[in-house]
């Protein structure tokens, strides 16, 4: 699911609210999320999941292409961590769901 299809099925099941406004609010929520972990802060929303900014240790890889080892500095990467209620309701689905063979 892409931001534009989360931003058309608010609009979908919300019939007194205008497009535009739940475009910037759609937006603005993104932005609010984005700004706080770039401050080091954490996310919570309950029943759904957390994010917060965890620091990758400085390491040495290798190339892949030439076998020659490179040097990586520290990172710090955002991470979700799924509630409970997410979990279950995901597993649920899967449980539900006949799985296919490709």
């Amino acid at each position: 699911m892409t931001k534009s299809d989360i931003i058309q099925n608010i609009i979908f099941r919300s019939s007194k609210s205008c497009s535009t406004d739940i475009d910037k609010s759609v937006n603005l929520l993104l932005e609010l999320m984005g700004s706080a972990l770039a401050s080091g802060g954490r996310i919570e929303v309950r029943g759904f999941g957390s994010f917060a900014v965890h620091t990758r240790k400085p390491r040495t890889a290798r190339n892949p292409k030439t076998g020659e080892s490179v040097s990586l500095s520290s990172k710090r990467i955002p991470r979700f961590k799924p509630g409970n209620e997410l979990r279950v309701r995901v597993d649920q689905a899967r449980v539900n769901t006949p799985i296919q063979d490709d």
